[in-house]
């Protein structure tokens, strides 16, 4: 059964289409006996129907947690195709790290081969870094929350800490003045 997710004059982005635009109707899919839909569809004014999975709706603010909370990066091994059939033994067994951001292996960082080459451990090292930056995120984030949340029993240490973090957290995100408010033991 389904159940409609968007609604008529609601605006909403066409993912196939890479647009923004309204919907100017909803199209429920009734079988005779089945109290709700099998299926709905919108008609966008594309030419088309499209389902709710081609369709996202507007959002009134990217929540900074989201990153952290949706994605897992790894590290992927990807053969050296120049070094095969040759001596294999540098650095990894003629592999090289692939940090990668999504589901099908696509998006993240790729270092070029020569670069790789000229110094392996660096670039292994840069790849764990990667690799664990959401979960130090993650770290420098309830840092934060807990000197925040608990300044006056927070050793000044710990406070300066929380000030780094949160000067961390702020360029990620492109936040500018998150540094003029540090945290303070009030």
């Amino acid at each position: 059964m389904a159940k409609a997710c968007f609604h008529k004059g609601q605006r909403v982005f066409v993912k196939p289409v890479g647009t923004w635009t309204l919907v100017e109707s909803v199209l429920p899919q009734w079988v005779k006996g089945v109290e709700e839909p099998l299926r709905v569809t919108y008609e966008v004014g594309l030419g088309r129907e499209f389902q709710a999975h081609e369709l996202a709706a507007e959002e009134a603010e990217v929540v900074q947690t989201d990153l952290l909370e949706l994605e897992k990066w790894r590290i992927l091994r990807a053969a050296n195709r120049w070094r095969q059939g040759q001596d294999k033994t540098a650095a990894v067994n003629g592999t090289f790290p692939v940090v990668v951001t999504d589901e099908q292996d696509w998006g993240g960082w790729r270092v070029p081969m020569a670069e790789y080459e000229r110094d392996p451990e660096r670039i292994e090292q840069q790849a764990r870094v990667i690799a664990n930056a959401l979960k130090m995120m993650r770290v420098c984030r309830e840092l934060v929350h807990i000197a925040s949340d608990h300044a006056m029993e927070t050793p000044p240490e710990l406070l300066d800490l929380a000030a780094q973090a949160e000067a961390v957290l702020a360029a990620v995100y492109h936040l500018r003045d998150a540094h003029a408010a540090p945290i303070a033991a009030e």
